[in-house]
């Protein structure tokens, strides 16, 4: 027996003490994978196959029909049902079809479940008749799509972001569709699937392939999906060229790609999940046509949102854009981590890794599937959450089945079939890799070997793998040393195997398996912390490989008296949390919560009720100080109530309602226990206040001190500006008040007035946590 260790491609020597032989010291490169097919894994028991089994349930409770009324519309045909709501009655329909055949596809892959089958084939027979009478290759659900498209290929082409030509995004549509077909033909076998997207690829080739490159660059400024990554798999299946360089000419979009190919972030500010898809479809160009312009950009995508732009669940964005690069501390709100943006970001890992077997890609997907994903799915019904907030206080709020279908309830379909996708992979040298601990089965096919997985990581402590073999055969399983474990042992068959490694990395056996033989991983867990790439002091806590979050229970905590903070004097979090309970897995803190101690469980198990996932900590002296802070602030707003003629307080549900709060392209949050409202880039928000017609008035404005970006906005008072406010470290580590004088032309003879906030061209408006209307003096 020979083992290695693999820690980005540095070799060690390992020593196998109880074996009959001595081990060799053996060099390991970094390697390029592959991912078993989807066939070849299936999940056995606990969270994850719940999850799927929540998803199936529903995929058979859905009418294709339904889904199908738009295609049959548009192609003159009578619809056989109405159509869901959602997404699905407005301007962008047919999109959850793509994923409801994907997900189909998936699964009957996984199962060999005849119904999935049966609904793909259906669908399939439907959606080739549409196209048929449509007569051309063309085929969606979008309203008044063909004129949109007949103006496009003439040249007449216009958007603003979401639309083109008036349609809203009508190509991300048809990528969803697209992929949908290729997925039914690579996982169902079903050669119809495949020559329907043959046909509407040679329309698309036809629509786009004569325009201009400036007339391109116009079509792209429209979010278009991953249709480079579709038409490139189309390409893989059918090697006809012409689809080929269609995939090329979505791969340009220069606005975002010319950036990131010379490793500049310039995300601020844009719509995230438009460029995710995208750039997998450059990752899979590269693999198509060994592109380096294509596999640095993916590359350098990757690296840039995992290491500035994510939250400690994996996912990324707030109201589902992107900031400032490392600046997320500011940016905690209801709106964080759409689900469609980590479900891409899963898609694109799995790119990378099959190229470079490097641990930090397995880390993060083990990050982003414990603690986005499965979190994001309710398990009573299988519903999912557009969004996952991670505000203090903040509660998951999940979609319902058949009314609000939207992006990610397309892409949750596939979530919850496909947790199988990333467990194993298969080295170039024909080795195992083990990359996430999840109880599951892999048949590998070309080796006729069956590899079981039993463990209930994180409940427990233990992996175990059984071989199942026909006759010995000679494999190496690498296997993953996870960055969560402080040591890691591994028993072959009840014998010790020695090794030098650290974790973060892959631990290689090599020998002759034969069958019944057992490998049995224990890890010690760790606790540890992950804080905001802007401040230290603001943590998620984790246990292993998952998210650990605060219970505040089912009512709306108050923010000033039920949001806890840590007094942990700096101590390590082994110090401070300890287990209660294995299962149900548990923890609590031990005497530095303030206002109380607090109970945690793992954040995919967190349901129905309010939340802490990230934490602040002080020191005694530095939550002495803040305590202090608070009482004179508390002093000063009692004198200033005195002189009050309005407040409202931003991103409160009642306060807003009763300041007819409105706007577009905002977002909210907490930050130093406080609500705020923001306007991002290209965005306003506006509310009405009541005034005295008869006396001088200020108006107050209440901001943090200690931003860390330059933020330019205007104020307007009934649509004429106010004042420009600059907020840059203008009150380290305080909240303070701009004042603004009213002129009299705005109070005199009225009874209220409207103030708006909005960024100068490129900016955003920072966050406003209050505003007041107060007498002058």
């Amino acid at each position: 027996m020979k083992i290695e260790k693999y820690f980005y491609g540095v070799c060690a020597l390992c020593l196998l003490l109880s074996c009959q032989q001595a081990a060799k010291q053996v060099d390991t490169p970094v390697l390029p994978t592959k991912p078993f097919e989807m066939g070849e894994v299936v999940i056995t028991k606990g969270p994850f196959k719940h999850a799927e089994e929540k998803e199936t349930a529903y995929l058979l409770e859905l009418e294709p029909d339904r889904f199908l009324s738009g295609f049959r519309s548009e192609a003159g045909l009578v619809p056989k049902a109405p159509k869901y709501e959602g997404w699905e009655s407005l301007g962008v329909a047919g999109q959850t079809l793509g994923h409801y055949l994907s997900a189909c596809a998936m699964y009957y892959a996984t199962s060999g479940d005849e119904r999935f089958l049966q609904r793909l084939e259906y669908t399939i027979n439907e959606l080739d008749s549409c196209q048929q009478a449509n007569g051309d290759g063309y085929l969606a659900a979008t309203p008044d799509g063909k004129r949109i498209f007949k103006e496009v290929s003439a040249g007449k082409i216009y958007s603003q972001g979401f639309d083109l030509n008036g349609g809203w995004v009508p190509l991300y549509v048809m990528h969803k569709v697209l992929a949908g077909l290729i997925d039914t033909y690579q996982y169902a076998h079903n050669e119809r699937a495949l020559a329907v997207a043959e046909k509407l690829a040679n329309w698309m080739y036809g629509t786009f392939q004569h325009l201009t490159e400036e007339q391109m660059q116009k079509v792209l400024a429209c979010e278009f999906g991953g249709m480079n990554e579709a038409l490139a798999n189309l390409y893989a299946c059918t090697k006809n060229e012409k689809f080929l360089a269609l995939a090329q000419r979505f791969d340009n979009h220069k606005a975002i790609m010319d950036s990131l190919a010379v490793g500049v972030d310039d995300l601020e500010g844009k719509h995230a999940n438009t460029q995710v898809p995208k750039i997998i479809g450059a990752a899979r160009l590269y693999e198509l046509t060994g592109s380096k312009r294509d596999s640095a950009i993916a590359s350098f995508f990757w690296h840039t949102v995992v290491q500035n732009h994510s939250y400690v669940n994996g996912g990324n964005s707030d109201g589902e854009h992107f900031g400032t690069p490392g600046q997320l501390n500011e940016r905690l709100s209801t709106s964080n981590t759409e689900t469609c943006n980590t479900y891409n970001m899963l898609k694109l890992t799995r790119h990378l890794f099959s190229w470079q077997s490097l641990p930090e890609y397995s880390a993060y997907y083990e990050r982003a599937v414990f603690n986005h994903i499965l979190a994001s799915q309710n398990p009573d019904d299988g519903m999912c959450t557009y969004y996952t907030p991670l505000i203090s206080g903040g509660k998951k709020g999940y979609l319902s089945p058949f009314q609000s279908f939207c992006c990610c309830s397309g892409s949750g379909m596939e979530n919850h079939v496909k947790y199988g996708d990333f467990i194993y992979s298969e080295g170039s040298d024909s080795s195992l890799w083990v990359n996430l601990f999840i109880p599951s089965q892999l048949n590998w096919t070309d080796r006729k070997m069956i590899v079981t997985q039993d463990t209930d990581i994180p409940s427990s402590d233990k992996t175990v793998l059984t071989v199942k073999t026909e006759k010995p055969q000679s494999v190496i399983f690498r296997l993953r040393y996870p960055e969560w474990a402080e040591s890691m042992r591994i028993r072959v068959n009840g014998s010790s195997v020695s090794f030098e490694a650290s974790n973060n990395s892959y631990v290689s056996i090599e020998r002759e398996w034969k069958d019944n033989d057992k490998i049995e991983i224990t890890f010690k867990i760790k606790f540890y912390t992950v804080s905001m790439p802007d401040n230290e002091k603001r943590v998620g806590i984790f246990y292993g490989p998952v998210l650990l979050a605060g219970e505040l229970g089912t009512e709306e905590p108050d923010m000033e008296k039920d949001i806890p903070v840590l007094v942990t004097n700096n101590q390590p979090v082994d110090k401070w949390l300890e287990k209660v309970s294995d299962s149900p897995l548990r923890f609590k803190t031990k005497g530095v919560g303030e206002p109380k101690d607090m109970s945690l469980i793992p954040f995919y198990g967190m349901h129905h009720q309010h939340y802490m996932v990230y934490w602040d900590l002080f020191t005694t002296e530095e939550w002495k100080d803040m305590q202090e802070a608070y009482k004179n602030e508390l002093k000063r707003l009692q004198d200033l109530d005195k002189i009050t003629v309005d407040y409202v307080t931003l991103g409160e549900m009642q306060p807003e309602r009763d300041h007819n709060f409105r706007g577009e392209g905002i977002g909210n949050g907490v930050s130093h226990r406080k609500k705020w409202r923001a306007a991002w880039i290209g965005g306003w928000f506006e509310f009405d206040m009541k005034v005295l017609p008869d006396v001088p008035q200020d108006l107050h404005v209440t901001y943090w001190g200690g931003e860390t970006a330059h933020l330019e906005f205007d104020i307007y008072v009934d649509g004429k500006v106010l004042a420009r406010q600059h907020l840059y470290q203008n009150k380290p580590n305080q909240f303070f008040e701009g004042v603004y004088s009213l002129p009299e032309h705005f109070w005199k003879g009225k009874e209220k007035i409207t103030i708006r906030f909005k960024g100068v061209p490129g900016n955003w408006t920072g966050a406003i946590y209050n505003a007041r209307i107060a007498k002058h003096e």
